[in-house]
């Protein structure tokens, strides 16, 4: 393969070109099939150029998460306004996180498949986004059930679950709306709201779900 001629530009930019390379080619072929060669190709520079920018493949593809996970939480974060009810605010945060991965599939296949497929580095650095987003959806489900039932001693434990639940189904449902042709992202956040809001609204009303007495 010739040198690969590029045009001078500000390092940002080039870089943020590598990236768009670089996402693209793990989230289709995934971290161990992908190569240097092919980013650089897709890139439009040379190989040496992007080891210059990026060090070496695990640091790219550490940086590729890295910037997938920061864009993905502020996009949901954009999405939700904090003075609307919590309903709506569960439901713009859903209709972001769905718009912003059917958007971005790329990305989403580095965050949920290949970066929790090869160990460390890579899994911490997803868990970070995880944690992230988890923790903004408890707090939204805590402020809301505690100011609608007035009880300041929901425990965090019940809410922490609920989270991790709501985040777990968002993410499998995210999977497969993008693999399933003619899913938009306004049907996925519709499907998981009503999936989830039936509890979580007896939740806020105070009305909880218990097992009966002889069920072990």
């Amino acid at each position: 393969m010739g040198a690969v001629k590029t045009k001078r530009m500000p390092r940002a930019v080039r870089e943020q070109q590598m990236l768009d390379a670089a996402v693209r080619i793990f989230g289709q072929r995934g971290y161990m099939a992908a190569s240097m060669d092919e980013i650089a190709e897709l890139a439009g520079v040379s190989k040496p150029l992007v080891y210059l920018y990026l060090n070496s493949k695990e640091d790219l593809f550490t940086a590729c998460i890295r910037r997938e996970a920061a864009a993905l939480t502020a996009a949901v974060r954009a999405g939700v306004r904090q003075d609307l009810p919590a309903d709506r605010q569960l439901w713009d945060g859903l209709r972001a996180f769905f718009a912003h991965t059917a958007e971005h599939p790329d990305g989403w296949s580095v965050l949920s498949l290949q970066a929790r497929r090869h160990g460390e580095p890579f899994v911490s650095e997803a868990a970070a986004m995880r944690a992230e987003i988890v923790a903004f959806v408890t707090r939204l489900v805590a402020v809301a059930a505690r100011e609608a039932h007035r009880d300041p001693d929901l425990p965090e434990r019940e809410v922490a679950g609920l989270a991790e639940a709501l985040v777990g189904a968002a993410e499998s449902l995210a999977a497969w709306a993008n693999a399933t042709p003619g899913v938009t992202a306004h049907q996925a956040a519709s499907t998981l709201m009503n999936f989830a809001w039936s509890g979580l609204g007896n939740l806020m009303r105070g009305t909880i779900w218990t097992p009966p007495r002889d069920a072990n």
